[in-house]
């Protein structure tokens, strides 16, 4: 059997796996399944306990990615600071959108979700289903900040509250 080129994601990584978001590769390990030798790379997702293994081969196609660059995460915070866009579609509609473009991994999409879902206090109340989805995207973005600036999920948390702030100030 020949080796596939090497990975570009190593033990140690952050990766971006978009339906968990960001997780840390603690190793690459070699398993046999179902007759198969097949090498795995296994992912921590701490905050939620989990540990994920997939194949080396189908990181990239199931959209493992590397943490975004400075520059995508300053673009995301912009995101933050524009008008909320709200369609005028049904919730059901526009929850499943914003499922979608949180699962996706994607921190610009995922920063448009906490743009168009953040409410300040004066504003009206949210649903439950808002705020799910709302604490899911303000998590995923969150915890990308926070590996991508090297600080902790706190310190994070605080640069993304004070830009939303900024912007209800505006």
């Amino acid at each position: 059997m020949t080796k596939t080129k090497k990975s570009e994601f190593r033990p140690d990584d952050f990766v971006v796996y978009p339906a968990h978001g960001v997780g840390k590769i603690m190793s690459i390990e070699e398993q046999e399944i179902a007759g198969l030798k097949l090498e795995l790379f296994v992912i921590s997702f701490e905050k939620d306990k989990m540990t994920l293994r997939v194949p080396t081969h189908k990181a990239t196609e199931v959209g493992m990615r590397s943490l975004s660059s400075p520059d995508i995460v300053t673009k995301a915070l912009e995101t933050l600071k524009g008008k909320a866009k709200v369609k005028r579609a049904m919730w059901s509609r526009r929850a499943q959108e914003y499922e979608q473009k949180i699962n996706s991994g994607d921190l610009l999409a995922i920063a448009e979700v906490v743009r168009d879902l953040h409410r300040s206090d004066d504003q009206r109340e949210q649903s439950y289903s808002e705020r799910q989805l709302y604490e899911a995207a303000l998590e995923r973005l969150t915890r990308e900040v926070a590996a991508v600036s090297g600080t902790d999920e706190t310190h994070a948390a605080q640069t993304v509250g004070d830009v939303l702030i900024s912007r209800a100030a505006a």
